[in-house]
């Protein structure tokens, strides 16, 4: 027994206020099984508590269904009830209840969902028109995380015009999703479940114990009765499966193949979060406390285990009564977290786009993120020249500022560079669309067909630059060191990861550090690498207003020397012809418009093309002309990238954009292009965007690519992972 468990025994009489004296602590049973065990509990905490011990007195409230639970709670008729975490949001978000504590398993406070079909008979990509079993409507395994995975795969599509039930009804011959509504009565046909036209008394297709396919347990009984060809549950069902069952079923796995009952870690469709118990906001305290003591006497090594074990059922005719029978302690939660960080910010999301809040135009609304007011001010001359689904432009701080503002449903998408995207995804984020840099008149084909092409002869990709001015011959690529550096924002590929192989990270450099952040700061005298610090942010110059200088060294474009056209500034120096930087990370993309554009924005007049060189890996200089052959490397294209289950909502509406842009003859706006080389919103280079659900971010970027970032960021910190690990699936995600 813990310390801290064992003072909480001793010291519980102590620590009141407790429950109002002579008012009985109320659990909500959802079963016969579940009374059973609720009654034995309190029989057996009113023989062996002193009799003024407040939970000496616990009463058993018997519900209908789990909404019923949650409204008793909600009108102080009951006190608790543990739930499935699907309903835990629906308790916190529409019933205002507060969540006290959660079941902890031996793979931790998550669960996995598996899809399982008798041996030989499915695989995940051919289940349209399979007859379906869910655990339960909204809940974690049975529809959340499953109807989540076919989203995100485009195996099931939702134009988010018409209710999901109905998609989901004409994506299965015939289902049962206990309490999905008996007028969806394609998604209760093969329920099984008492009826009748008197509430109380009808169970067919209601979250409630009469109805046997409820739950993962049911689902899989209504897969094994032969009632429906597939069952999506959770991984706890299955640790106890026969060995008949074993040979008899299969778990069908994202990538065609089937595995094992036994292979859930490696043969699944997602995590979430395992049930957990809900209360009033004014009964945390005491709800925490009660669950302290029972855990404490009757839990896994409860000091009177041998008069009642409170995570088994058998004896009382049932499985998983009150709490999962495979819980091993209640993990008591802190006051006041919020609801992202009980259940994880990744489902939490998931649920907001699934429409647990209930649909509404909002959920049709694409919510787009743009870094710094020019972004914002070209988003919203996007959202007033196209005419299909409504278009939100939200600003953000940087791209990382925008991966976090996804990853918590704020909003739903942008375009990122490699490195950016590379760690999206480790944030769990996936590509919807794909930058094409390739000849503009290929966009004519249906981009479909372009994506084929393309996906076997290889994205056209962009080069990484160094430039100097021609006047400082000293400088070269080998002898960098101590010298004042340009780059266009921290994670740029061109100006963070693909210059480390030829400086910080070069087999010469003797002051190595494999944290590459750290090591730019040791190797460079000062520059503008904005998102950095310290030295790095020394010849950054923000941008000014009302004789005020403002986002000095910040990751957008309200820095005037971010990105490519920033860099090129940051290395000329200002009108006034002061010197800021020695060298320039760039790309060759539009480097002579760029070049151009100096004078024509008022920055700097006189330059021309011939002025500049390039410093080549061997130490030589090489004319700009010559980009193809001096060169840092191949940037892959800027890929969009969302949350999985928006892939197919985003991509249809970039699809739909373009065309419609394409097509008509009024608007004069044009979205692959920005003034004064900005590369606002998308890359300036940008011909059209291709589709990419189907893709791995490895297909887009490139397995050299992907490895230099694995190296890198292995030993690199980055303030957006600890943000994203912060999930609590994170630990055990595959």
């Amino acid at each position: 027994m813990h310390l801290t468990s064992l003072l909480s025994l001793l010291l519980f009489p102590a620590i009141l206020p407790y429950v109002v004296s002579g008012k009985k602590f109320r659990w909500c049973t959802l079963s016969d099984g579940d009374q059973r065990k609720c009654s034995r509990l309190a029989r057996t905490l009113h023989n062996l508590l002193r009799r003024n011990d407040p939970f000496s007195r616990v009463s058993c409230v018997r519900a209908h269904k789990t909404q019923d639970c949650m409204s008793k709670i909600k009108d102080n008729k009951a006190d608790a009830v543990s739930l499935d975490s699907g309903d835990v949001y629906t308790a916190v978000s529409l019933y205002n209840l507060a969540v006290a504590a959660k079941e902890h398993h031996t793979e931790g406070s998550c669960v996995f969902t598996v899809a399982v079909a008798r041996r030989g008979t499915l695989n995940i990509n051919k289940l349209k028109g399979a007859r379906s079993c869910h655990s339960g409507a909204k809940w974690t395994s049975g529809w959340n995380i499953a109807l989540g995975f076919l989203l995100s795969r485009n195996l099931l599509f939702w134009d988010e015009d018409q209710p999901l039930t109905k998609v989901v009804s004409g994506y299965f011959n015939a289902s049962c999703i206990p309490g999905i509504g008996v007028s969806s009565i394609n998604l209760c046909k093969l329920c099984q479940g008492p009826k009748s036209f008197v509430r109380h008394k009808n169970h067919f297709c209601e979250t409630s114990s009469s109805e046997p396919f409820l739950g993962s347990e049911g689902a899989f009984r209504c897969l094994k009765s032969g009632a429906g060809s597939v069952a999506f549950l959770d991984h706890l069902t299955l640790m106890n499966a026969t060995d008949l069952e074993l040979k008899q079923f299969e778990l069908l796995c994202p990538d065609g193949s089937t595995a094992s009952l036994k292979s859930y870690r490696s043969c699944n469709l997602g995590q979430g979060p395992s049930k957990a118990i809900v209360t009033r906001w004014n009964m945390q305290k005491t709800t925490k406390k009660f669950l302290t003591l029972v855990q404490n006497l009757f839990g896994r090594a409860g000091k009177y285990k041998s008069h009642l074990e409170l995570f088994t059922s058998q004896a009382f005719g049932g499985q998983n009564l009150l709490f999962h029978d495979t819980t091993q302690e209640l993990q008591v939660l802190e006051d006041d977290l919020e609801v992202s960080g009980i259940l994880g910010l990744d489902y939490v999301a998931l649920l907001k786009s699934l429409g647990h809040e209930g649909v509404s135009l909002d959920h049709r609304i694409i919510h787009w993120c743009c870094i710094g007011s020019a972004e914002k001010e070209k988003c919203e001359e996007w959202a007033l020249s196209v005419r299909v689904d409504p278009l939100v432009c939200v600003q953000a701080s940087s791209l990382t500022e925008c991966i976090k503002m996804i990853k918590r449903h704020e909003v739903d998408a942008v375009s990122l560079d490699a490195t950016h995207a590379y760690i999206a995804e480790q944030c769990g984020l996936q590509p919807a669309a794909v930058e094409y840099w390739g000849d503009r008149s290929d966009c004519f084909m249906n981009p479909y067909d372009l994506l084929d092409r393309v996906s076997k002869e290889g994205f056209p990709g962009l080069y990484a630059l160094a430039v100097a001015r021609k006047s400082m011959k000293a400088v070269t690529l080998l002898d960098l060191a101590g010298r004042r550096s340009c780059h266009g924002n921290m994670y740029s590929p061109a100006g963070w990861l693909l210059l480390s192989k030829y400086t910080v990270r070069a087999p010469r450099n003797e002051t190595w550090d494999c944290d590459i952040n750290s090591a730019y700061k040791n190797y460079f005298w000062k520059g503008c690498m904005p998102g950095a610090d310290g030295d790095l942010c020394k010849v950054c110059v923000g941008w000014e207003e009302g004789g005020r200088v403002n986002g000095r060294c910040a990751a957008n474009h309200d820095e005037r020397f971010y990105g490519n056209m920033g860099a090129l500034r940051c290395l000329v120096g200002d009108p006034s012809k002061r010197s800021y930087g020695d060298v320039a990370f760039l790309e060759h993309h539009s480097l002579q418009e760029n070049i151009a554009n100096l004078k024509r924005s008022g920055w700097a007049a006189g330059y021309r093309a011939s002025h500049f060189e390039l410093l080549c890996p061997n130490g030589e200089r090489a004319p700009l002309t010559e980009w193809s052959t001096c060169n840092l490397g191949v940037i892959p294209p800027n890929v969009v990238m969302t949350r999985p289950v928006n892939i197919a909502k985003i991509n249809d509406f970039l699809m739909k954009s373009q065309e419609y842009l394409k097509s008509s003859k009024c608007s004069e706006f044009q979205l692959y292009k920005s003034t004064n080389g900005g590369d606002l919103l998308f890359k300036d280079s940008t011909s059209c965007l291709l589709p990419a659900g189907h893709l791995t971010l490895q297909d887009i970027l490139g397995e050299s690519f992907m490895t230099l970032a694995d190296s890198v960021f292995h030993c690199t910190y980055t303030g957006v992972m600890d943000f994203c690990n912060q999930d609590i699936c994170a630990d055990t995600r595959n």
